[in-house]
């Protein structure tokens, strides 16, 4: 039976923090797991920095796959995902960090729920991974039409089961906030989400231009409202109002 887990992460100038996202991953109470690296033209050290570790450590789960040209976000998932040899998939961001027992406690709650997509809490972290004490809590289930309005679903919390999700509805929409576009589509096809609320990843934010993210993030999910999921004008402000109200809660 396949029980690896094939981790997906892209990667592009991540010099600062990619050493620690490496070190959480190897460190893994759970072994069978392997780590698609896509390194999309990074201008700064991060692919010397990698080829480092990799030549330090000797560590034969971990590839390194490169691209001759920038691919974003989407493309680079969706190109590690093409790669992916394990049922399980999990996405992890190039400067996010694993609690050491993630994988193993959410396998074990993905197989006591018979789950087919399965995510955690998180914690905001500054920029050096360290917890500011702020802790993302999670519902026990989330459905097509309560994820429209609970985007709690953060990516590199994410678990799924591809012998219950086929692996070609796993290709990330090329749209911005393509991860949250990727759940709605997951659920849209009667998928439930299964939430862990446990603290398991710290999501690290750098302390800078949050007012202009504040703005990006409100246009990318009035975005995917109206062009992703094709809702009218009042439904999706109605949807709108629920997000902007978690959005807010979740960083108080």
């Amino acid at each position: 039976m396949n029980e690896l887990v094939s981790i997906i992460m892209p990667v592009y100038n991540a010099e600062r923090f990619i050493r620690d996202t490496l070190q959480c991953v190897v460190r893994q109470t759970y072994p069978d797991w392997e780590l698609l690296m896509v390194e999309d033209t990074s201008t700064d050290a991060t692919r010397a920095v990698i080829e480092a570790y990799l030549a330090e450590t000797k560590e034969t789960r971990i590839r390194l796959i490169t691209s001759p040209e920038k691919l974003g976000a989407a493309k680079a998932r969706n190109r590690g995902l093409s790669e992916a040899k394990g049922r399980f998939v999990a996405y992890l961001d190039a400067d996010d960090v694993w609690s050491p027992d993630k994988l193993e406690r959410e396998l074990a709650f993905l197989r006591e729920k018979d789950a087919a997509f399965v995510f955690t809490g998180y914690e905001f972290a500054d920029e050096n991974a360290v917890g500011t004490g702020i802790v993302v809590r999670v519902p026990e289930t989330l459905s097509y039409r309560q994820a429209l309005k609970n985007t709690t679903i953060f990516t590199s919390t994410v678990l799924i089961d591809t012998d219950k999700i086929e692996k070609s509805l796993l290709e990330m929409p090329i749209i911005e906030s393509e991860d949250t576009a990727l759940w709605w589509k997951i659920l849209r096809q009667g998928f439930v989400a299964h939430g862990l609320d446990e603290n398991l990843v710290r999501y690290r934010r750098p302390g800078k231009s949050l007012s202009s993210n504040k703005l990006r993030a409100i246009r990318r999910i009035w975005a995917l409202y109206r062009r992703a999921e094709g809702l009218g004008v009042l439904q999706s402000a109605w949807y709108f109002c629920f997000w902007a109200y978690r959005a807010v809660k979740r960083r108080v």
